[in-house]
């Protein structure tokens, strides 16, 4: 698929890399090696894009991609944010470990930001540069001021494309009333289906991609969650809708309910759950969380599960009956 000016294909499934940063967020754990080896295989396996943040573990992620892709620059496209900081002033976002994030549009922040990414990543350019989340009061930067700094960027060649996360229907027609907007990210499974009722249905209707994220409820739609877990506060899953028990015992017996369809299409949980997004329209792309070499190769298998309307209607209508 192509995404704004960006001069090459962009694979509909890519990696996201917020795990891979690791950090306090996902429990201390270590994952760079198998991260670096993550992003090294994805070209291999079809996967070009990256996807990557300042406020993931505060630029380590950034850092590990920059690492991955050294010598291969050309091989991937990749996705970077403003927008979240930790050292500087903005309106208060959430407490990682010891450290605040905060939230900040303005644009002397914003380049601020892209060139310790630039700086980070070891590039010279961003394929796709995101404002990670809106602006809210004190520092309720105007969207018209955001897209005038990000078009400034892209005109000077240091981005390519203009995205933004985690927006509404109205956010996006304000960016496209003031300049450009190529791509928004948004929270999408077939456990968390808001954005189907405005926000998609604008940017398709306006041609801006739509990158969903989280299309595993973090490893419960892969089958990677058992009965009766409970995530440790102060982690990336603590907190999270469908964590908590009664709605963890739901989603898993609808994941039970799968099987004759993992028999009928020879695949795995996360295979369906992914298929039934890229179901819904042909320009929706995907992120995959994956920080193994392996997960990603399993992910990737998505894009041959081609789910009959009846079956991804069945899917949808179980769904819906959960809480």
């Amino acid at each position: 698929m192509r995404i704004g000016d960006i001069a090459q294909d962009v694979s509909r499934i890519g990696l996201g890399t917020w795990a891979i940063g690791g950090g306090p967020a996902f429990g201390g754990v270590d994952t760079e090696q198998q991260g670096i080896a993550t992003i090294q295989a994805a070209p291999s396996l079809g996967v070009n894009l990256v996807d990557t943040a300042p406020g993931y573990n505060f630029g380590r992620s950034e850092e590990i991609v920059g690492e991955a892709i050294a010598g291969h620059r050309d091989e991937y496209v990749l996705i970077t944010k403003c927008g979240l900081v930790w050292d500087a002033p903005g309106a208060f976002f959430n407490r990682v470990g010891d450290t605040v994030l905060n939230r900040s549009l303005e644009p002397d922040s914003i380049l601020r930001e892209i060139d310790r990414s630039l700086e980070r990543l070891d590039t010279d350019h961003i394929d796709i540069y995101m404002a990670h989340w809106p602006a809210i009061p004190p520092y309720n930067t105007p969207i018209a001021d955001t897209v005038a700094c990000l078009m400034d960027l892209k005109a000077s060649g240091r981005i390519r494309a203009i995205g933004a996360a985690n927006v509404n229907a109205e956010q996006v027609l304000e960016y496209l009333r003031y300049g450009q907007l190529d791509i928004v990210q948004m929270r999408y499974s077939i456990l968390d289906r808001a954005v189907e009722q405005e926000l998609m249905p604008t940017c398709i209707a306006n041609g801006v991609t739509v990158q969903a994220y989280s299309p595993l409820e973090m490893g419960i739609l892969a089958g990677a969650v058992p009965r009766g877990y409970q995530p440790e506060p102060g982690t990336a899953r603590y907190g999270k809708k469908w964590f908590e028990q009664a709605r963890l015992e739901q989603a898993l017996d609808m994941v039970e309910a799968w099987e004759p369809l993992r028999n009928k299409y020879n695949c795995g949980t996360a295979d369906l759950a992914i298929a039934w997004i890229l179901a819904q329209n042909p320009h929706i792309t995907v992120l995959s969380g994956s920080t193994k070499p392996e997960e990603l190769a399993q992910n990737v298998r998505a894009l041959s599960v081609e789910l009959t309307d009846e079956d991804a209607t069945w899917m949808r209508e179980y769904a819906e009956q959960l809480g």
